[in-house]
C-alpha cells in the first residue's frame, strides 16, 4: 500500500482571506483533518476553517494535557507534553503507514513557535510530512498599526512574555524593532521590562490581529486591560531610509 502524507498547513493569522491558495486546496479535498486544542474548546484553527471541509471528513482533536496548571520550568510540564504529542505523533504516522493522507492545521506558520513542530520531528524520520508556509500573527500584528516595523538596517527580535524580566529588558534594550509574543498573564513583567528598557511609550498592543474583534492601540493607553491570548507587542523600528 502506499504511504500517505502528513501535511502541516499553515492557515495564516486568523482570517480566511489570507490562508494560501495551497492551503485551501489541501483543506478542502482533506479526508483526515486534526488539530490541537484546550480541552473543552473549539481550538482556533479548527474555527478558522469553518465551512471549508468536506462533509465526510474525519477530524482529530489533539486536546493539550496541561496549558497554564503548571509552570513551564516544572520538570512534569515537558515530561506530560512530550508523551501527548508521541501519542499524537503516533496516531498521525498510523494514518499514513495506512495510505491516508492527513491535514494538520497550524494557526500562523508551522514552523514558527507552532505545536506542529513537536509532531513534525517525530513523523519526519518515518512516513512523508510536507510543510505549507503561512503569514505569520505578527506580521498581521505590525500591518494592523500601519506603520513599517523594520526599515533599513534595523534589527528585529522576536521574545516570548514567558522570559524571566532580566532576560526581557536587556534584550529590548539591544534591538531596533521589537514583537513581544505569549502575553497574557505576564503583560505586568512586560510592561515592566519595556519600560526599563526605554521602549514602552513607543510599544503598541494588537488584540486578535486580523481576526473579529482585533483592536490596536498604544500599551500605555491599555494599562488597566487584561489581554487576551491573542495579543502582540510591536515596537517600530526607526533606522536608516532615503
Amino acid at each position: 500500500m502506499t504511504v500517505g502524507t502528513v501535511h502541516g498547513v499553515g492557515l495564516g493569522p486568523g482570517d480566511p482571506d489570507l490562508m494560501s491558495l495551497r492551503a485551501h486546496r489541501l483543506l478542502t479535498g482533506a479526508r483526515h483533518v486534526a488539530f490541537f486544542r484546550k480541552a473543552g474548546r473549539d481550538g482556533q484553527a479548527r474555527k478558522i476553517i469553518n465551512g471549508l471541509l468536506r462533509p465526510d471528513v474525519v477530524e482529530f482533536a489533539m486536546e493539550y494535557p496541561v496549558t497554564t496548571e503548571i509552570p513551564l520550568t516544572d520538570p512534569r510540564y515537558n515530561e506530560i507534553l512530550s508523551g501527548f504529542y508521541a501519542d499524537c505523533a503516533a496516531h498521525l504516522r498510523g494514518l499514513a503507514e495506512g495510505g491516508e493522507d492527513v491535514v494538520v492545521l497550524s494557526e500562523g506558520d508551522p514552523f514558527f513557535y507552532g505545536s506542529f513542530m513537536h509532531v513534525y520531528t517525530r513523523l519526519r524520520d518515518h512516513v512523508p510530512v510536507q510543510v505549507v508556509p503561512a503569514i505569520t500573527g505578527m506580521s498581521a500584528a505590525w500591518t494592523a498599526t500601519g506603520a513599517p516595523i523594520t526599515w533599513g538596517d534595523d534589527i528585529l527580535t522576536v521574545l516570548m512574555g514567558t522570559l524571566n524580566a532580566q532576560e526581557l529588558t536587556e534584550r529590548m534594550k539591544t534591538t531596533d524593532a521589537l514583537v513581544v509574543m505569549k502575553i497574557g498573564r505576564n503583560i505586568d513583567k512586560v510592561r515592566d521590562a519595556l519600560k526599563a528598557a526605554g521602549k514602552y511609550d513607543d510599544a503598541w498592543l494588537v488584540e486578535y490581529a486580523s481576526m473579529p474583534g482585533q483592536t490596536v492601540q498604544r500599551l500605555s493607553e491599555a494599562e488597566d486591560r487584561v489581554t487576551p491570548y491573542f495579543s502582540i507587542i510591536v515596537v517600530h523600528g526607526q533606522g536608516r531610509r532615503p
